[in-house]
């Protein structure tokens, strides 16, 4: 690179400044060794007269002095010098040429003591000085081929990515604080992460190992039940999280005007489980309860269907699991209004269950698709609408999962000022398909009455939340802050999201949250979530050499403040992340990238000293059998209940059936008509041509009477025109009966 000097002229003034450093040598090498040179006859007068002038100069007036000059008109020299660059060149390789040179260079003087003949000192001194003098002058000379760059002390731009972060501690009533250390440059320092606002919900997200439940689910339990937090807490995998909400609970109930309730549900260990009906009348106050427990239990069982929902065979088997809900509800005022009694009523047989149903004029409507199929003899449309629905309960008819979903140990409206609970409900990982609907039946049901206004604060913890599925979950984020309601659902990655929830849900899950923590994540998530992190300025520097020069360029330009290959390789315990501020609270540093510090040793020693979970009650095989028996037979009894209620209304309704038919008035009428009714009950039904082959009628004469007992109400046409049957209505059973 030209920079405007007379480069030539610049080369003359060094190669002087080097001659002039060789030539105060040379003087020195004469001046020491003069008697040497006396001996090979190598003096004169005039050498020794301009010898004695040169000796009265002060740096030849010791050895060390005249080295020195000499060494410093070297340094001068070679700081002009200016070589090729390569970046090949090895510091340690320079450093020990100029170190043995010097070495060498001030060494030799010892040389001149070790008494040697004064030939041989003179050959030995002068030679090692000379060769300790070209190591200097070759290490130095090559010093200005080297190029040291900032890219090459930090390959993975490490120091170039980071940033200030909070390290002011900032607390409220409601906050979550987690201490961590971050590096700035080449320093750690201390720092804070600081949610003042779990109102505006947290997402944490990591794969597994990542440490979300080790460094930030554990401290969210922690410090909310100390701050008077009333939880609902989903444990994936069941206790680990529930012993520490138990523990600390025993801890830090005095923090509560209204001591919390501890309620724990599982379905492994009934000893250990408290019972509760989801299902529970008096917080069923309309049909569209029923709606949301009747989606929530199928989307649960049948994940696919979260993608198709609006589809026909979707909405249908809804609808008609809301039709058993309801009517349920409204039956003798909810007294048989479980999830078990739904599953054992949807197994009765249609001609009796769709009558049943009807009886209830609001579920009349959502069933009348179903009678219209069933009186059409559609079974096949009518099995696709159904059966659906009756399989996928069918997998929760398990005596276990009845005797938890039939009790009334505590219900869900768990920030109730007078009745604050911390509901735990667990999981179990190798039996997901099962536990995971009827917990999200809970879950939902749990979200729909806490946010409610003028309750106590609540939080809403969900690990794993995949495993469950709640309709809308942006509905409780966006209106449960104004609620105090704080929500906490973590996931392991976003495409896990899309799997469970489907595109669009998982988007918005991913976005609404206005706090997020992601440990190591890759992919997709990765990528979005550098996103919204943002940019911030970083230095970058870039080399040209070629045979000539070098050119080194440095600029500043914003890139990624946090990468996503950085988020890919964030070892365990090691987060980045998002947090939102308050408007009386501000925060100006609200990204970070730290380490959250844990004391290992305290936890450990905490975690010995915790009391295991109590035992609700002993409960035997012998009392969930009898309580799933029970379960059945009043199933049974509601239908018995009906069709004998049937009978008596039609019974008190009957007429003579003369009356109902006068032409019956002629007792071979009468026994003609009954006789077809017989046998229309025998064989389940007769089509025209069948009634003609039976009875050996003209089709005019069978036509007739087959349409005096329609019209009396005895029979019903079902079916096409031409291959349509004659059936049995309820009142024609009862007049058969009667008869």
């Amino acid at each position: 690179m030209q920079t405007g000097e007379n480069t030539h002229e610049l080369r003359k003034i060094m190669d002087f400044t080097r001659f002039g450093s060789m030539l105060i040598l040379a003087i020195h090498f004469y001046s020491t060794c003069y008697q040497a040179f006396a001996d090979w006859h190598l003096t004169s007068v005039l050498s020794a007269r301009i010898l004695s002038n040169l000796l009265k100069i002060g740096m030849f007036k010791t050895t060390m002095a005249v080295k020195g000059s000499s060494l410093l008109l070297l340094a001068v020299s070679l700081i002009g010098v200016r070589g090729r660059k390569d970046d090949k060149i090895q510091v340690k390789v320079l450093v020990s040429y100029i170190l043995l040179g010097l070495v060498l260079y001030a060494g030799a003087e010892l040389i001149l003591y070790i008494g040697l003949t004064v030939q041989t000192m003179t050959v030995t001194y002068i030679g090692i000085t000379i060769i300790g003098y070209l190591f200097i002058l070759s290490g130095g000379a090559q010093l200005s081929r080297l190029i040291r760059l900032n890219l090459v002390k930090d390959i993975f731009n490490k120091q170039n990515e980071t940033f200030p972060q909070q390290e002011e501690l900032l607390e409220n009533e409601y906050s979550i604080n987690l201490p961590a250390r971050y590096t700035l440059k080449d320093k750690i320092r201390n720092s804070w992460i600081n949610i003042i606002n779990p109102f505006r919900g947290l997402l944490v997200i990591g794969s597994p190992g990542a440490g979300k439940s080790y460094f930030i689910i554990r401290h969210i339990i922690t410090q909310h039940i100390k701050k008077g937090f009333t939880m609902f807490l989903y444990d994936f995998k069941f206790d680990d999280l529930t012993r520490i909400a138990y523990n600390t609970l025993l801890k830090h109930h005095y923090g509560y005007k209204v001591k919390p309730q501890f309620y724990v549900i599982n379905f492994d260990d009934l000893n250990r489980t408290h019972r509760c009906n989801p299902l529970e009348p008096q917080s069923m106050e309309d049909l569209t309860d029923a709606t949301e427990a009747s989606r929530a239990i199928l989307l649960g069982l049948n994940r696919e269907w979260i993608r198709k929902q609006g589809d026909f065979f979707v909405e249908s088997p809804i609808n008609f699991v809301t039709a058993m809900i309801w009517f349920l509800r409204k039956y003798q005022g909810g007294r048989y209004c479980t999830l078990p009694h739904v599953i054992e009523l949807m197994q009765a047989e249609y001609a009796v269950l769709f009558p049943l149903l009807k009886t209830e004029p609001e579920v009349e409507v959502l069933i009348n698709p179903f009678v219209s199929a069933f009186e059409n003899e559609a079974m096949e449309q009518l099995e696709g609408q159904i059966a659906s629905a009756k399989i996928g309960l069918a997998r929760l008819a398990s005596p276990k999962i009845y005797y938890v979903l039939s009790g009334n140990d505590f219900t869900l409206d768990i920030n109730n000022p007078q009745e604050p609970k911390i509901v735990c409900v667990g999981n179990n990982p190798q039996k997901l398909q099962t536990y995971g609907a009827v917990l999200s039946l809970i879950f939902s049901k749990a979200l729909k009455l806490v946010n409610r206004k003028n309750q106590l604060p609540c939080s809403i913890i969900a690990d794993e939340f995949p495993t469950i599925y709640f309709n809308n979950p942006e509905t409780v984020i966006a209106t449960g802050r104004s609620n105090r309601i704080a929500t906490t659902f973590a996931v392991q990655d976003n495409s896990q999201l899309k799997k469970d929830y489907g595109r669009e849900q998982a988007e918005v899950i991913m976005n609404i949250p206005g706090n997020v923590i992601c440990g190591q994540a890759n992919g997709d998530t990765a990528k979005q979530l550098s996103e919204r992190f943002g940019k911030i300025m970083q230095q970058r520097e870039s080399v040209s050499m070629n045979g000539q020069d070098t050119s080194v360029s440095r600029s500043t330009q914003l890139e990624a403040s946090i990468p996503p290959a950085t988020i890919s390789a964030l070892s365990s315990g090691e987060f980045v992340g998002m947090v939102a501020d308050d408007p009386n609270q501000k925060i100006s540093l609200k990204v970070f990238h730290a380490e959250i510090i844990n004391d290992h040793e305290a936890i450990a020693k905490e975690e010995a000293a915790y009391q295991p979970l109590p035992e609700m009650q002993k409960v035997s095989h012998v009392m969930v059998i009898e309580n799933y028996q029970r379960i059945k037979l009043e199933v049974q009894s509601i239908i018995e209940d009906y069709l004998a209620n049937v009978q008596e209304e039609i019974k008190a309704a009957m007429v003579q059936f003369a009356q109902l038919i006068p032409a019956a008035a002629d007792d071979n009428v009468k026994k003609h008509l009954f006789a077809m009714l017989q046998k229309i009950k025998e064989t389940d039904g007769l089509t025209l041509k069948e009634t003609l082959l039976a009875f050996n009628m003209e089709k005019e004469a069978a036509t007739r009477d087959l349409k005096l007992l329609k019209d009396a109400g005895l029979l019903k046409f079902s079916g096409p025109n031409k291959t349509g049957k004659y059936k049995l209505t309820d009142k024609g059973m009862a007049y058969l009966a009667a008869q």
